[in-house]
């Protein structure tokens, strides 16, 4: 009688990590690469509908920029307490702006976290991890300078159908305000090929569109681009996104207005896949202020980008951050940045009580304006930016409008029966999924045509039969959950030398769509 074989043990489940991002674009970038690197450890993501709480691992990407961001990453870390006390094998990290700001101030307020990492050492987190369960005890590591670029690591992908890539990471600016710069670093350039070609890969999996990314991207290439050409070499990058077959929309944020150029607002009106959109942070329209934030240009030099901007591109959206309560600001100063909304006609803006962040010139300036102030002038300037973004939205009333369709961005769209999508100038449309054109069914990363029936401040709806649906690759990846990755590639700072050449454009000016 022959004996049975052993039975084969069951190999251990995968640990699993959620992530939990805060804070800007470059923030759910890094995100994505750190969800990258962590998969090419082993791990897995936890489920998206699962409780953070049941995640083997919980980071934090955190943001310094505004002061309740601190406030909410310690009341999360505080609820995961108890977690961690009954999970002990749970590990939980912090990372991102507020990481490197604060390092050892994290674990002394929450002893419970076991690795704390900064902005400049993303891909080192796999390795902390294993480092703080063997010697059991928390392990900060804050690296004071970039060695390796983030885009280098490898990414899991949060969207099948837009895709984020960086061009530079870092600041050389000076703004009072912000705290940014000494997080991040000086501003360091990804070589143009290197860049496109992560373009090409993402399009090759059925990315459709395309956000570069860059704290100023205006500033790109300054150590390369050949000046006699009189092109800058963002607006060649941007050109030569122009060329990538199957790329269909492109996008950046954020410019700053000192360094944006004419040859920047040709290569947007002449090249067909690039956006009408355009984010530019306005901060304030008083010079006085402007002069005080040491943001290098005055309303005036904003007011004439903006015509410019118009000029090429009449149904372009304009978009833009502003600070409400900058130290020292007058009613007078505040009616200058009225006037300057007024006359932007934006689409949208993302307005913020200025708070004061330790560590940079204006929070030890004088005058504070008193927080009631503060908050009075930004109802004021609230309800201005909503009269003007609805003015804008009822005017797609009757328009044909290209949707990228996407998720999560209508949270009454289960209860409506709609679905939503971003236009070609970024506006929010909600529409309903319906009528003769539509190919089985509409799904997130497919195409469609829609009318605007209905402006509203914050969205446009379009209730009557989509006009034209096409499905696309990003459609089939959505529908069957997976995404695009991107491998790692040669590490190392990308060098400065002289640039690899890039594609010459051939696109000719074309019609404002009509959004």
């Amino acid at each position: 009688m022959t004996a049975s074989p052993s039975p084969v043990a069951a190999p251990a489940p995968a640990r699993t990590f959620a992530i939990r991002t805060h804070g800007c674009q470059m923030n759910v970038h890094d995100s994505e690469r750190l969800a990258g690197v962590l998969v090419e450890a082993g791990w897995e993501p936890a489920p998206p509908d699962d409780d953070v709480e049941s995640a083997d691992l919980v980071v934090f990407n955190t943001c310094a920029v505004r002061e309740n961001a601190d406030n909410k990453l310690y009341g999360q870390l505080g609820r995961l307490a108890p977690t961690k006390a009954a999970r002990p094998d749970q590990q939980i990290a912090v990372g991102g702006c507020l990481a490197q700001k604060d390092r050892e101030v994290v674990t002394r307020k929450a002893p419970w976290v076991d690795v704390v990492f900064g902005t400049h050492n993303v891909g080192s987190l796999p390795a902390l991890l294993e480092r703080a369960r063997h010697n059991g005890e928390a392990q900060v590591e804050i690296l004071e300078a970039l060695e390796t670029f983030p885009s280098h690591l490898p990414a899991r992908r949060d969207s099948a159908y837009s895709g984020w890539v960086s061009i530079s990471v870092g600041c050389n600016n000076t703004c009072t305000f912000c705290i940014v710069p000494s997080l991040r670093g000086k501003e360091v350039d990804r070589r143009p090929g290197e860049v496109l070609g992560e373009v090409e890969a993402l399009v090759a999996e059925g990315v459709l569109e395309v956000t570069l990314l860059g704290q100023n991207v205006n500033a790109y290439g300054v150590d390369f681009e050949d000046r006699s050409s009189g092109r800058t070499a963002f607006a060649d990058l941007l050109r030569a996104c122009g060329g990538i077959d199957g790329l269909e929309r492109v996008r950046f944020t954020s410019p700053h207005p000192r360094d944006f150029t004419s040859d920047v607002i040709t290569a947007m009106a002449e090249t067909p896949n690039v956006c009408p959109q355009l984010h530019m942070p306005l901060q304030s329209g008083s010079d006085r202020v402007l002069r005080a934030m040491r943001r290098s240009y005055r309303a005036k030099r904003y007011l004439d980008i903006v015509a410019e901007v118009r000029e090429a591109m009449p149904d372009a959206a304009l978009t833009t951050d502003i600070i409400v309560g900058f130290p020292g600001e007058t009613e007078a100063d505040f009616a200058e940045t009225l006037r300057v909304v007024r006359e932007s006609r934006f689409s949208q803006a993302f307005t913020f009580q200025y708070s004061p962040r330790p560590g940079t010139p204006a929070a030890t300036l004088p005058d504070q304006v008193p927080k009631a102030v503060v908050q009075e002038r930004y109802e004021r300037l609230v309800a201005l930016q909503e009269e003007m973004s609805l003015a804008g939205n009822r005017e797609q009333v009757g328009r044909e409008l290209e949707l990228l369709v996407s998720t999560g961005e209508g949270r009454k769209d289960a209860a409506t029966r709609r679905m939503s999508g971003r236009a070609r100038d970024g506006r929010l449309v909600h529409f309903t999924p319906t009528g003769p054109a539509v190919d089985r069914e509409v799904r997130p990363g497919d195409v469609v045509t829609v009318r605007g029936t209905y402006g509203a401040p914050h969205h446009v709806v379009a209730d009557g039969d989509v006009l034209t649906h096409r499905r696309t690759q990003a459609g089939d990846a959505q529908a069957a959950g997976t995404r695009p990755t991107t491998p790692r590639v040669a590490l190392g700072l990308p060098s400065l030398g002289a640039p690899e050449p890039l594609p010459v454009s051939t696109g000719c000016t074309v019609g404002s769509p009509s959004v």
